[in-house]
This record gives C-alpha cells, structure tokens and sequence, in this order.
C-alpha cells in the first residue's frame, strides 16, 4: 500500500500532508479536493519550496503549479491520480479481487473509483466465469442448465399471485463477488461426501448467480458407456443485497432452508434446517419407489436376483437416514504425465450386483492404481479396487486358445511366481546392501550388481515387447467369465498383470488376487478377476471438471492415503 501511495502522491507521511496542504491553499482550493483526509492540526503548513518541489516530482505528486512547472504543457502525468477516470477502472480491474480493499484504502479517489461496478462484473466474470447480466435478469429469467436447481419461485405475477425474485435491482457485481464468491471459493471444486462404504462424487461450481453443489451419479447399471446423471443438493445465492441464502435440494418439495458450515480446510459440511421437506406423502414405502427409479432406473419386482434386492434396500436404508446432513472432504484429479498408458481420470465400472461405481485410475511410476470413489459394502470407496503392473504385460493367445478359461490362468499365474520371485529378489539384494553398509564402505557385490542388471535387462525386454505390441489385437472374453454388459469391445491393445481386491461383506477378510488389466482404447480398459471369474468394463467420465486439478502430486497421493485410511 505504501507503493501505491507513493505512486499517487498521496502518502501517509506528515510532509506529504503538509505540502499537499500548502499547495490547495496556494491554489484557493479551486482545483479539487484532497486527495486524503488532512489532519486539521498539519493544514497550515509553510509555502512550497524549491526542494519540495523537486521532492513531489521524484514522489510522482499531483501536477505543479503553473508558475513553477517545468517541460512541456503536455508533459506524461506523474501520477495514477492524473489518469483519467475511465483508464483508471480498466487498470483497477485488471487486478485480483483480493486486492481491491487495500487499494480503496489508499485514498479517497481510489475508494471512489473502486466503487464502480464495472470493476467487480470483470472480476466475477475473470474469476468465477460469471456471464450472466444483473440489470438483465428479471426480463431474460436466470440462466442455467437445469431449471428445477436455479428457480426461485414458480409462481409468476398473474391474478393474486405475486413473482417472487432475489432483489437484482438493487443487487451490484461487488455484493456478489464479496458475499458470495469471494466467501463460499473454498468450496468450490471435487468433494467425496462421509456416507459410510458407499461415498460418491460431489462438484461445487459457480453456475450463474449461483453456487450449486451437484451429485453426479453414475448411469445406469449396465450401460457403462451412457453420461453421467447429476442432482442438486444444496445451492447459495443472494437474496438481497450483502446477504447470501443457503438452501437444501434434497428432496421434491422444492429449495428450502439449508446451512453450510467450513469445518477446516479440505472439508465442510452441510446441514437441512427443514427434513419434513425431504418426506413423501405415500411414507417411506413411496420413497423407497420414487429412489429406486432415480437410482436404478426400474422397480423392485423388475429385479429378480435375491442378493441384489438386499444390497438395494441396505444402501437405501443406510444413505436415506441421512437426511443431506453430510461431511465432504476434497478430493483431486490425479496429475497427468507423457509417459502414462492413458490419460488418468474419473471412471464409470460394473461391479456385479452392487451396480455401477465410480473408480479414480491414476499412474504412480510402473504401478497404476484403481481407487473407489463411490463403493459398497464389499469393497468401500476410498479403497484401492486395482492394481495394475506396468512392467508386466501379457501376451494373449489365439482367439481361440484365449476362450479356454484354464489357458489364461496358465498364463496369469506364471506371471504371478515371476513377480514373486522378483519381489523375494529385490528384498534380498536390499538387505545384503544394509548389511554391506553396516560392515564396511565396500563396492557393491558383483552378485547385486549382475541381478540389478539382470532386472533392468527383462525391464527393458518387457518395455521393447510393450513398444513392439500391436495397435490392437482380437479379444474375447474366456467361456465362463460373467460380464454384466454384453456390449464389450471385441479388439484390445494390450494387457497387464494386474491385482484386484475383494472382501466380503463388510470388508471382512481382504485379499488381493491375480487378474488381467486389457486396455482398449483412450477410454475404456477392463479387468478380468481370476478368482471371482468376473469381468468389470470401465468407461471414462467425459466431464470437465474445475477447480479439481491436484497442486502437487504429493498432495494427490497425500489425498488418495487419507480417503483409504477413512474408508478402513
């Protein structure tokens, strides 16, 4: 601020005051006003000197005068205060919102200046991508991508009924950027929320003149390759001027009260001031109807299979207690790299009867990792579901042989006693080094030195091998293997050695067990799980998510080891 200050002529010191003084009083405070409040006890300074004047040059002081002004009548201004206004708004509104009320606090003409809503517009606009036209609004109605989440009312003024709007006359950009924006952006971006094994992905977004948390869901079970389904759960808006209104969604009797509470940073919480909004007047068993259309897209009777009927009224049961009374903690995008098989990112898998979920793919060196972002009781979200083996693929047979479900556990399982052997390898050479570094500083052992170079021999054969596979290859899924989408892809372009984690119920007695990672395309991969003879195909979330992006990939494994630790 005190740059600033200096920039403008306008600064806090006592000398500056005192010429600034002097000088309106030389002018007959004819010009304009002070640039700051004058302290009554400095407004009667001494004349201006030779060496003031000098000093208010160097300063950048506010134009001289006529008798003692040197250079040209059209000499460049000295000061930000000698611009014009218009140049000063563009200039001002080029900087982070943020930093505006330090700048108001400069002086008088700048708080005056900042005070224009063309500033705050751009600001909204630059930072929240906010497009939408305040002075527009009660004539072009609010524009959104979803009319139930951004209504206000729907009554309209017609008869006895009155049109009832958030006060958008009277609204300025500068209300909405401080009350609104500025205040709730740290809820902005990715959330998993706390709803026990079942998790699932929130996103928070500026949408309009609003801030909508939408639930996206997956579609339904088992069209993989449908787009993602979304709810609204809560939004923010401002009512009135310097007020913003938080209201529940859950339900269908409309918006109502809600709160939003910032626990710490990464997490927050919600709360419905008004649940009897979220009963139906059929009770619980209409609830249970109305759920199960949104959730699966059919009725109970539709479903035959027993086991799958339990695992549907347990997750309604268990989630509905609920109440859109929940904890969120943030999760990230995994970061990207050239070297990676695919672009990491969000999927959408089968998993049998537990439907579709939702897994995070991300690559860590030679090992890319499946985590659960939505889950069940099996296998809870936050969990790592897959584990693919980058320095391992596989070379399937034949079409033909490939069916025989016996010759690809052959194949699987011999990979599986390499990787043993190399794990039993490595764990030898590390505790020979330790030993070797307790005895004495002595050149490594030639054994060491011939099995390192052994391994970094097969490595590179496995990467030439990688390298020198075809584009795509045919496939085929083994007889025997289950696969709840028929509609699979029939050509691959390379398989992995890979582990998938199963449970039972209640994430009971955990293991990881052998199967293979068939990659497909930029899209879609599969895994096929030995020992439950299963197929699970996964589909990307073509979403552009903001404000997801990880900062760091220390922060990204940080936050994978803190949803896994959550869910165990």
């Amino acid at each position: 601020m005190a740059v600033c200050a200096r920039l403008c002529g306008v600064g806090p010191a006592r000398g500056c005051r005192r010429r600034g003084a002097a000088r309106e009083q030389r002018r007959g405070n004819a010009d304009s006003e002070p640039d700051t409040d004058t302290d009554p006890e400095e407004a009667g300074g001494g004349g201006v000197t030779e060496d003031d004047e000098a000093a208010e040059r160097i300063e950048g002081g506010r134009p001289l005068p006529p008798s003692v002004e040197a250079g040209p009548a059209g000499r460049a201004p000295l000061s930000l205060l000698e611009l014009p206004p218009e140049l000063l708004v563009q200039i001002f509104g080029s900087l982070p919102g943020t930093d505006l009320p330090s700048l108001a606090r400069v002086c008088t003409t700048f708080r005056r200046i900042l005070s224009t809503d063309t500033i705050w517009r751009r600001r909204c606009r630059e930072e929240y991508g906010v497009c939408e036209n305040l002075r527009k609004l009660e004539i072009t109605g609010v524009s959104c991508r979803d009319v139930y989440a951004k209504r206000i009312n729907p009554r309209v003024k017609s008869g006895r009924f009155m049109r009832i709007l958030p006060d958008y006359e009277h609204m300025e950009y500068r209300d909405v950027y401080t009350c609104l924006l500025h205040r709730y952006r740290h809820i902005l971006g990715l959330w998993q929320p706390d709803i026990g094994p079942y998790g699932g992905l929130l996103n928070v977004v500026v949408d309009g003149l609003f801030i909508i948390g939408w639930m996206y869901l997956p579609p339904h079970d088992p069209h993989v390759d449908d787009p993602m389904r979304f709810k609204p759960l809560f939004r923010i808006h401002l009512m009135e001027r310097k007020c913003a209104t938080v209201e529940c969604m859950y339900g269908h009797k409309g918006p109502h009260n809600g709160h939003i509470q910032i626990v710490k940073k990464d997490e927050f919480s919600t709360k419905c001031n008004q649940t009897d909004h979220h009963r139906m007047s059929g009770g619980r068993q209409e609830e249970f109807r109305t759920w199960l259309r949104e959730e699966w897209g059919r009725t109970l009777e539709d479903i035959f299979h027993e086991h799958m009927q339990e695992l549907i009224l347990m997750k309604f049961i268990y989630t509905s207690q609920y109440d859109n009374c929940l904890t969120y903690r943030r999760i990230y995008l995994p970061p990207s790299s050239p070297e990676d098989l695919i672009q990491p990112g969000l999927f959408k898998g089968t998993y049998g009867s537990h439907g579709l979920e939702i897994v995070m793919l991300s690559f860590h060196g030679k090992k890319a990792k499946g985590t659960k972002i939505t889950g069940d009781p099996n296998i809870p979200a936050g969990q790592q579901t897959v584990e693919i083996d980058l320095a391992h693929p596989l070379q399937l047979p034949d079409i033909e042989t490939l069916r025989d479900f016996s010759e690809l556990s052959r194949i699987v399982l011999e990979v599986q006693e390499q990787v043993r052997r190399e794990e039993q390898q490595r764990e030898q050479r590390q505790e020979e080094q330790e030993h070797s570094q307790q005895a004495a500083s002595q050149p490594a052992s030639p054994l060491a030195g011939e099995g390192a170079e052994g391994e970094e021999t097969a490595a590179g054969a496995e990467g030439t091998t990688q390298d020198k596979a075809p584009a795509s290859q045919p496939f085929v899924l083994p007889t025997g293997v289950i696969s709840r989408n028929e509609d699979y892809p029939r050509t691959c372009r390379v398989c992995f050695y890979g582990t998938g984690l199963i449970a039972g119920h209640g994430f009971t007695s955990p293991e990881r067990t052998p199967g293979v990672f068939v990659l497909f395309d930029d899209d879609r991969f599969g895994f096929i799980w030995l020992e439950l003879k299963s197929f699970s195909l996964y589909s990307r979330i073509k979403v552009s998510f903001q404000n997801a992006q990880a900062p760091s990939q220390e922060a990204f494994d940080e936050m994978l080891k803190n949803i896994q630790f959550l869910a165990t």
